[in-house]
């Protein structure tokens, strides 16, 4: 189930750059700004906003973040500064933050509640700062979700990563952006490293989370858009098939618009 990327690289890049540069034009905005993780997502993202030319700010913002992590996301800023004179960067540490909220939250008994609720506070605690930043500098904040994550599994914080005002790779296969960060000459530390999304303060992997890698989730999702189904299949493949549609059945909540009341037309005065 080994997935390769099959986007033309070099015009995927520069049509992602041009729709960059044209909608933050037409938004008046002066660029955007990117958290940066230390994974491949994030550093293609700043990579393609960078080239627009515009003002691109990097943040990183730990919460006792994993040193891989930490020094993975300095050493791509580093290399981005040094090829984009338009890239800035700034570090807010938000430990202090993250535990001072754990301090004024009622606790539970169901520690695997807690958990995934302080890595979702970590996401949203993240989000609240680009935004921040966006607004003090006149800058959009850029989605780091690709297709996968976005409209497959639901791999992500919805009003934390999920947060954003525009999503450059989110109609990318992880194979894509695996291949656009070949191109981009993005560190190779990031490109070898496992995808994790440094939500719980560990080393755990979106795989060891998922259950399947994006490889064979990218399969899944394609088998689903053509309509088969888990009948279809056998072994490992029937396994993945089944990890893939649940865990895009119970995010549909993230991928779908937020549920409105319509107010019948008899209950409305005339």
């Amino acid at each position: 189930m080994s997935k390769k990327s099959n986007i033309k690289v070099g015009e995927t890049n520069a049509f992602i750059v041009s729709w960059l540069r044209d909608y933050a034009t037409n938004a008046k905005v002066n660029g955007f700004v990117i958290g940066i993780s230390g994974g491949v997502d994030s550093a293609v993202t700043s990579t393609l906003c960078a080239q627009t030319g515009l003002t691109t700010l990097c943040v990183e913002m730990p919460i006792h973040q994993h040193s891989s992590q930490v020094s993975r996301g300095r050493e791509h800023i580093e290399q981005l500064k040094k090829r984009f004179p338009n890239v800035k960067n700034v570090e807010t540490d938000l430990t202090t933050v993250f535990e001072t909220f754990k301090k004024v939250v009622p606790s539970s008994d169901d520690d695997i509640k807690v958990d995934l609720s302080l890595a979702n506070t970590r996401a949203r605690l993240r989000m609240t700062t680009l935004y921040y930043y966006a607004g003090i500098y006149g800058l959009l904040v850029a989605g780091t979700g690709n297709k996968v994550e976005d409209f497959g599994v639901g791999f992500y914080t919805k009003y934390g990563d999920g947060g954003v005002d525009l999503s450059p790779i989110a109609d990318l296969m992880k194979s894509d952006v695996y291949a656009l960060g070949e191109y981009l000459e993005i560190p190779k530390s990031i490109q070898n490293a496992a995808p994790t999304d440094g939500l719980f303060g560990d080393s755990r992997t979106d795989e060891e989370q998922l259950g399947a890698s994006y490889d064979e989730l990218e399969w899944a999702m394609i088998e689903a858009e053509n309509n088969k189904n888990a009948a279809d299949f056998s072994g490992r493949e029937k396994e993945v098939f089944k990890i893939y549609s649940y865990l895009n059945s119970v995010n549909q909540h993230k991928m779908n618009p937020i549920p409105i009341c319509i107010i019948p037309e008899l209950y409305k005065k005339n």
